[in-house]
């Protein structure tokens, strides 16, 4: 899955530190959310949408494998 949180936060003019007080996450796991070592819960996932005024399909993206199909 990609994501495009952290150009997201970067346009919001929004810290890694400060996202992740909002979220009640470390900064590791924004870090980790951005750079797609880590794919959040479905709530995690809301909460994020729902700080920014999104579509959860507007900030993270499914790409179906090819083994998938």
């Amino acid at each position: 899955m990609r994501n495009n949180l952290e150009q997201i936060r970067k346009e919001k003019g929004i810290t890694q530190e400060e996202l992740a007080s909002v979220l009640e996450v470390s900064r590791q796991t924004v870090g980790s959310l951005e750079n797609g070592r880590y794919n959040p819960s479905i709530i995690l996932a809301f909460k994020i949408a729902k700080f920014f005024e999104l579509q959860i399909e507007d900030i993270f993206i499914y790409e179906e494998a090819e083994y998938e199909k």
